[in-house]
């Protein structure tokens, strides 16, 4: 994964019928200086750096060999499950990589 692919990473997330509901929403409230919307920003860019952390984790597991077995369909279905918890715990648990604080800081910058 090379730094260009963030772009479409935000785009995906963006796209999502979610994520484009949700920066509807926030863009208007922000807009409104309301301070309780400063928590749902934040909360919004941790679920974004937790996005990213999660397809992160994906794109290295595609450098571990496949097992060919009868349950491999089952066991990438558990995994993809896996990767994206444990993205959201190393997001809130372990402050994650600073992605979310950085984009909150710089949305509250643009919206002010």
């Amino acid at each position: 994964m090379d730094v260009s692919g963030i772009s479409s990473f935000m785009a995906d997330y963006a796209t999502s019928a979610a994520g484009a509901q949700k920066a509807e929403s926030i863009k208007g409230k922000l807009a409104n200086g309301d301070k309780a919307e400063d928590e749902e920003l934040m909360k919004v860019c941790k679920e974004f750096e937790a996005y990213f952390t999660e397809r992160v984790y994906k794109e290295m597991m595609k450098t571990v060999p496949k097992s060919d077995g009868e349950n491999s369909a089952l066991v990438d279905y558990f995994k993809d499950m896996a990767l994206s918890e444990i993205a959201e715990r190393t997001v809130e648990e372990r402050g994650g990589s600073g992605l979310a604080q950085s984009l909150y800081e710089q949305m509250r910058r643009n919206y002010e």
